[in-house]
This record gives C-alpha cells, structure tokens and sequence, in this order.
C-alpha cells in the first residue's frame, strides 16, 4: 500500500480525523527531533520544543496554505519555538550582496565530505555541528541533512535570503576548521 501523500492527511486533520495527524506526527517526528536538539542542545528540551511545535501545527492546520511544504512549514513551528525556547536572540548580520559571498568554501566542504562514505560522513558532521553554535548547527542541519533549500531556510527562519547565505557562509567556515581538526585526528590515531 502506497503512503499518502502530506495534502491527504491535512484534509483529513481538516475534516475533524484527527487521528490522521498522527501519521504526520509519525512522518516528522525524526526530522523535528534532529532540528530542535540542534538549536536547544538538549534532548528532553527538544522533545519538549518538537510536542509544543505539533501542537503548534494541529491548532494551525487550517491557517497552512499549499504554496509551501508541509516539511518547510513545520520546520518553522520548531525552528521558532526551539529559539524561544532557548531565549537566544539571533542577531542579524548586515545584508551582504549575494556576489560577496564565495561559493568556493562550500564547494570546497562539499568536495571533503563526498571523500567520506557516506555513514562516515554523517557521523563526523554531526559531532562537527554539536561544537558550533546553536544558530549556526540549526542552519547546516537544515541545509545539509535535511536537505533544505536556501528559500525553504528562509520561510522556516524568517532571516532575509542574504542572511541565510551569509551565517551559511560562517557556519561553513567554521565546520571546515572543525572536519579538519577531526580528520588529521583520526590520521594521526590511525597511524
């Protein structure tokens, strides 16, 4: 049996089913746990943060609109609700022109992770993400393992476009620094 898509349930959740949220909650609970423990840094704060962001999105479910994925509009119940949970202001960088920011780091990482199998990849960009800051994991968790665009970024955050590509930017500077620790660490182990 095929799985529904995210539009047949929230019809369903709409015309009073509300045991079809569950299958939602089922869908996403893995990447609202992923996202929250990225910004709360704690996992009984981020089951707190991703039952609050459910709730969230149940009593909202008639104001979402299918011009955007459910996903994206789900992140962004997380993304807001971890932020306050945690109380942390996230300061705005100044608006930078899109042609300022090089796009040679990021190939640069991209090329140094796809040198990793992909489990071991995970792994060490994971343990990477817990020593950055809250702000700056929760973006590379967004962009990188789950996939986000840098539009989807934008509505879940609510940061201008060129902010998202400028704390991308730093953030990515900053995990490369920390891959390159790691990974002569693990040379200097194995030899």
């Amino acid at each position: 049996m095929q799985a529904q898509n995210d539009e047949y349930y929230i019809e369903q959740v709409r015309g009073g089913n509300i045991a079809a949220f569950e299958t939602l909650i089922n869908r996403y609970k893995g990447m609202t746990m992923n996202l929250a423990i990225r910004i709360v840094r704690n996992r009984e704060d981020a089951e707190e943060v991703a039952q609050d962001a459910f709730l969230k999105a149940f009593k909202a479910i008639h104001d979402f609109r299918s011009d955007s994925r459910f996903s994206t509009w789900l992140y962004s119940i997380v993304y807001r609700t971890a932020v306050s949970k945690t109380r942390k202001k996230i300061i705005d960088t100044a608006d930078i022109d899109d042609h300022l920011i090089s796009d040679k780091i990021a190939v640069h990482i991209d090329d140094q992770l796809e040198e990793m199998k992909a489990t071991e990849r995970k792994h060490y960009l994971r343990k990477a993400l817990d020593e950055l800051a809250q702000d700056e994991s929760a973006l590379l968790t967004l962009y990188y393992l789950e996939e986000q665009s840098v539009e989807e970024i934008v509505q879940i955050t609510g940061l201008t476009e060129s902010n998202v590509k400028t704390k991308l930017y730093r953030a990515r500077k900053k995990l490369m620094l920390i891959l390159e620790g790691m990974l002569k660490n693990e040379i200097r182990s194995i030899l």
